[in-house]
């Protein structure tokens, strides 16, 4: 007799009823809005409704957390997806900015229970951003999209 592991994974087949908030930092929104562009077209395509997407805009990157967090604290969706760009400058900022918007959006998936997915590009120039925003290197709004879907999937499957 062999031992049978249960293998459980999330699935990207429509979700009933689930509901997503996008969080967009204006700035870089040159980069921002194809990421979020991408994001909506993906969840939408994969059966979410779009009155369940709501999107939310902040200043910066560093906004970014506070915002998710009340958004997770009004308990109304099942997955939070935060979109930015961090260009590196000659200035030490972008190391504050990237770590902050980081643990911040992580602190608040643990708090909440609740998959706080980042898509906050950081790269060393404008040309990654744009690569990473939908040319060479695909589109992270999209990807985090479909992280988003599948995570909801999963913890729905756990209970």
């Amino acid at each position: 007799m062999t031992d049978q592991i249960k293998r459980i994974e999330g699935q990207f087949s429509p979700l009933d009823n689930a509901s997503f908030a996008i969080i967009c930092s204006r700035f870089n929104d040159f980069i921002v809005n194809k990421l979020e562009a991408a994001a909506i077209d993906t969840l939408k395509r994969h059966g979410i409704s779009a009155d369940n997407i709501h999107v939310y805009y902040v200043p910066g990157a560093h906004e970014l957390p506070i915002a998710a967090q009340r958004c997770a604290a009004t308990k109304k969706y099942d997955a939070i997806i935060a979109l930015g760009a961090v260009i590196k400058g000659s200035t030490g900022h972008y190391d504050v900015v990237v770590n902050e918007q980081a643990k911040g959006l992580g602190q608040v998936a643990l708090k909440y229970d609740l998959p706080v997915l980042t898509g906050v590009l950081t790269t060393n120039n404008i040309e990654q951003a744009i690569e990473r925003a939908g040319t060479k290197a695909g589109n992270k709004g999209h990807d985090v999209a479909m992280a988003a879907i599948e995570m909801v999937s999963l913890l729905r499957q756990i209970g």
